[in-house]
């Protein structure tokens, strides 16, 4: 079974720095559980509300949404059903967990009560 750690196994110290911006964020939001996938972590509520993909240099944040996001940040948006989208948010920096990414991760963490 994989552990969060054997995420950042081959990655840069700048992405575990990345996934603590995310998990403070999500901590302010209520209680979750990390759930260490083959090729992912879930961040998870009742469901799955952020998906996090460790890359050597950069973190890919997937969150929930109930429609499109009108912003040039997310690099990839998939119409999972009628009324739920996956966003893909690619971070290079902690700081880029900033109000925009939070908000992105609240209404993810709402949709998944």
């Amino acid at each position: 079974m994989p552990t969060v750690e054997q995420h950042f196994a081959k990655a840069e110290p700048t992405v575990r720095a990345i996934y603590d911006a995310v998990l403070a964020a999500a901590a302010e939001l209520g209680p979750f559980e990390e759930d260490p996938k083959k090729t992912s972590i879930h961040l998870n509520r009742r469901s799955a509300f952020a998906g996090v993909s460790t890359r050597r240099n950069a973190l890919i944040l997937t969150v929930k949404s109930r429609s499109q996001l009108g912003s040039s940040r997310p690099h990839k948006q998939e119409q999972a059903s009628a009324n739920r989208w996956h966003v893909d948010i690619r971070l290079t920096a902690p700081a880029e967990v900033d109000a925009e990414v939070r908000t992105w991760l609240a209404h993810s963490y709402a949709e998944s009560a």
